[in-house]
C-alpha cells in the first residue's frame, strides 16, 4: 500500500493537515472515528468519496509516522 497516492498535505487545505486526496477529510478525523469504534462500512456510507484503499491508506500512513 503506497499511503502516498492516497494521502496529501496541502497548506490551502486544513492548513496543511494531512487529508484524503480530493477531500477535506483529515487523517486524524479518520482515526477518531475508528477509536469511537465506527466501523469501516460507518465510515464508507458516510463518507462516500471515501474508498477501501483510501482507509487502507490512512492506517499505511499512521503506521509510517509512529
Amino acid at each position: 500500500m503506497n499511503w502516498q497516492d492516497y494521502i496529501v498535505s496541502d497548506k490551502g487545505v486544513l492548513l496543511g493537515k494531512p487529508t484524503i486526496k480530493g477531500t477535506r477529510l483529515s487523517v486524524d478525523h479518520l482515526v477518531s472515528l475508528f477509536a469511537q469504534g465506527w466501523t469501516e462500512e460507518q465510515v464508507l456510507e458516510s463518507y462516500p468519496r471515501l474508498t477501501k484503499d483510501s482507509i487502507q491508506a490512512i492506517f499505511a500512513y499512521e503506521k509510517a509516522h509512529d
